[in-house]
């Protein structure tokens, strides 16, 4: 897809939505008192999250009992959404092989490299020859981790079986291309992507039908990234591990290999690690765990499933305590009389928004900018010019790219406006070759306030996906001085402007 944004007719965002509706709210809905949960430990849970510090939540699900207890979308995000997973992408990977291992496709014991002679260096060395496919399970390669390395070259596997091997099975490294060689293992041996083998061995069956994942320059799905999937879909799959593989009286994943994926397989510092997923501290409990806070909780003491979307620059491990010491302590085994907490439950649950920007509605300087092309620097975005339009409580940002694409964003005062662009939203990595498999149309969610009347804020969120942006326009006669924050980062951007 070309990088160009622009407008969808407004049935066309009307379709869409329906498309995706059709496939939430089917997990059974149940009060949380009735699964022995009073619903101020659910409020708690809520509010403590949505009050963290340079956090954004996108959604939290509470699961017990196979039935969903409570959920939250703070606007302007919404169930149907789909979301970038990160390494809670890693996970799935680590089902497809177990499937791959049940069909009789693949061995534990295999080694890598014969899957691929054709990428072979010259010389392999005896640690190279050992390394099998369980050594990438547990991310004990051998192989030190250059994150780097899918940013400067297309040939993924080759550039990685090149590299110095130590003695494999030992030691646990960190490596998303662990998981990815095995989503091309997985491709190799069942003859499709690794995304349309979990289709018909899990997503088909258990009607996870919006899911999307990423395409390496080699033509795998990425594998330790890039799955694209609504919150449902992972309460979904959560509750399968949960309850040993079985969905609705059918065993799609083998038992013993959910056993084995949530064991300790490998010492990893302070946590270990089982098959692609994370033991916890709390007792029992295992995580699929992505960068920037997503998660996956699996409580089988409890029965319970926790999902959690959000970007958040804070340790993950905040948000997994404010669970365990905010939620389960509460959690019992017997009935309880759903009373006003949990209609004050019901209440918030549709309350939640993150935070609109704050200011004033208008300025008196708003005329003196209205269309005139503020011509930028160079920058990673790659805008050559902005034009600003203002109406009542909202500004539309005009935008023309560097290779001449035009499109127009909504920021509405005190109210989230949405717009579908086709483009691809800003990423927090930048692989060769990110967003091939992953199609739009992405939408944007848009807020605005005058900080003064020279000092225009706005804040931009792609709801499905995970960016947001904060850019702030100081004006000066005709110079113009842009501030860009990303919420994936703690950097400041600053992009010089000249108003023509």
């Amino acid at each position: 897809m070309k990088n160009r944004l622009a407008f969808f007719p407004l049935f066309l965002g009307l379709l869409l939505s329906l498309s995706v509706h059709a496939q939430v709210n089917e997990l059974q809905r149940s009060t949380p008192e009735a699964e022995g949960v009073p619903s101020k430990a659910i409020i708690a849970l809520f509010d403590s999250l949505t009050a963290l510090p340079k956090t954004d939540i996108h959604s939290v699900m509470v699961l017990r009992h196979g039935k969903v207890i409570g959920e939250i979308y703070p606007a302007p995000f919404a169930p149907e959404y789909r979301h970038t997973m990160y390494s809670c992408s890693k996970t799935f990977v680590g089902a497809a092989v177990g499937l791959a291992v049940a069909d009789n496709r693949l061995r534990l014991t295999d080694r890598v490299g014969a899957f691929f002679p054709e990428l072979l260096p010259d010389s392999v060395s005896v640690n190279l020859a050992d390394m099998t496919v369980r050594d990438l399970l547990t991310m004990t390669s051998g192989i030190t981790t250059d994150w780097n390395m899918r940013n400067l070259t297309p040939d993924w596997i080759r550039t990685y079986l090149a590299k110095p091997v130590k003695v494999p099975g030992k030691k646990f490294e960190y490596d998303s291309i662990c998981s990815y060689v095995l989503s091309a293992i997985v491709q190799k041996v069942t003859g499709m992507t690794l995304l349309d083998y979990l289709k018909q061995k899990l997503f088909t069956p258990m009607n996870i039908t919006e899911v999307a994942w990423e395409v390496s320059p080699e033509g795998y799905n990425t594998g330790g990234w890039g799955l694209h999937i609504q919150s449902e879909s992972l309460a979904k799959f959560g509750l399968l591990l949960l309850n040993h593989g079985v969905w609705e009286g059918k065993q799609l994943l083998p038992a013993s290999w959910v056993e084995q994926m949530m064991s300790k397989q490998m010492e990893a510092g302070d946590e270990d690690y089982g098959y692609q997923m994370w033991l916890c501290d709390y007792p029992g409990a295992v995580r699929a765990d992505g960068a920037l806070g997503q998660y996956i909780l699996i409580i089988p003491e409890k029965d319970m499933v926790v999902v959690i979307t959000e970007c958040t620059l804070i340790n993950g491990r905040t948000q997994r305590g404010l669970v365990w010491n905010r939620l389960l302590p509460e959690v019992g085994d017997e009935v309880l009389a759903a009373g006003k907490d949990y209609k004050k439950l019901q209440k918030k649950q549709s309350a939640y928004t993150l935070p609109f920007v704050q200011g004033k509605a208008a300025s008196s300087a708003a005329m003196k900018y209205e269309g005139r092309s503020i011509v930028l620097d160079a920058n990673k975005y790659g805008w050559k010019s902005l034009s600003l339009h203002f109406g009542q409580k909202e500004v539309k940002l005009a935008v023309t790219d560097k290779n001449g694409a035009a499109y127009e964003l909504p920021f509405g005062y005190k109210q989230w406006l949405k717009t579908a662009v086709s483009a691809y939203p800003p990423y927090s990595i930048t692989p060769i070759g990110s967003f091939k498999g992953i199609e739009g149309p992405f939408w944007v969610a848009g807020s605005y306030a005058w900080q003064s009347s020279a000092v225009l804020q706005l804040k931009a969120h792609y709801v499905n996906w995970i960016s947001a942006l904060g850019v702030t326009l100081r004006f000066e006669g005709d110079q113009v001085e842009l501030t860009v924050t990303e919420n994936f980062s703690s950097d400041r951007i600053t992009i010089p402007g000249k108003i023509q």
